[in-house]
């Protein structure tokens, strides 16, 4: 382990708490521009307003200049927030919301993952690959068993290290269900011992989504407050049990889940969000 200076250590303190005060802020602005947005769907007011995020920007460069700070740290993170905002309410952010040039690079490199990477196929075979609802079917038609088995392995791979740690220790005795909406689909997973199982009895609380919003939400491509946001996933029944089940996930170290499993979910979910786009298009 690498010796510290008595006299650094407590500046590293100092900067870890600064560190843990910006997510902490950042966390209320989301939890603000989600209420915002909710206000003005209710009132029938435009999405988008240009002004204020031009006056947003102006507003971070006199308060920069006044702090000391350089004008362009200042831009770059003044445009990170607006991208994100934008990115919450399910809109693409423009470069032309009053940014410098470079301060509309920041804000386009901001943009999903699925917006600005190349895509896995090209467009006429992702139309090509059939919709979840010709899927249906034939999965509504597995065995029970064999649904079972599938869902407790996979299960089981993304979630290993927190299994061990006791982190889902809050599901023994509890049911929570899985709803893949467009595949009809439907499974109710309860703790014994050290995992997790498939049972026939009813949930206490279930959250339901289509197949690839909850591909995006597994494979951290989509994060779980946007689906909800924007009622991509639903949560019904028992609320603090839902919400403490998408908190763990919140929380669960990305690498800690297998290489292998993290590269098939990010493949599979950037397959079955740009075939769904192929198809809307």
């Amino acid at each position: 382990m690498t010796p510290q200076s008595p006299r650094l250590a407590p500046l590293r303190r100092g900067i870890d708490l600064v560190d843990d005060a910006m997510l902490v802020l950042l966390a209320g602005r989301r939890r603000l521009v989600a209420a915002a947005a909710t206000v003005k769907q209710s009132e029938g007011l435009p999405a988008r307003d240009a002004e204020r995020e031009s006056r947003i920007l102006a507003r971070g460069q006199r308060l920069a200049r006044r702090l000391g700070l350089p004008a362009e740290l200042a831009r770059r993170q003044m445009a990170l927030v607006i991208a994100e905002g934008c990115r919450l309410q399910g809109l693409a952010p423009d470069p032309g919301q009053g940014a410098s040039p470079t301060g509309a690079g920041i804000l386009a490199s901001t943009m999903t993952q699925t917006d600005t990477t190349p895509t896995l196929l090209p467009r006429f075979l992702l139309r090509a690959f059939p919709p979840p609802a010709r899927w249906a079917p034939l999965l509504r038609g597995l065995p029970a068993s064999w649904q079972a088995r599938a869902l407790e392995a996979a299960v089981g791979h993304l979630l290993a290290a927190p299994l061990r740690e006791g982190q889902l220790d809050f599901m023994q005795g509890r049911r929570l269900g899985i709803e893949v909406s467009d595949l009809g689909l439907r499974w109710v997973l309860a703790l014994e011992g050290d995992r997790l199982r498939a049972t026939g009895e009813p949930a206490e609380a279930t959250v339901r989504g289509t197949a690839t919003d909850l591909m995006l939400l597994a494979s951290r491509l989509e994060d779980a407050d946007t689906l909800f946001f924007q009622r991509r996933l639903e949560l019904t029944g028992d609320t603090e049990l839902g919400l403490t089940a998408r908190n763990m996930l919140d929380r669960l170290p990305w690498e800690s889940v297998p290489l292998g499993v993290r590269i098939m979910l990010n493949r599979g979910a950037r397959l079955a969000s740009e075939a769904r786009d192929a198809h809307r298009g």
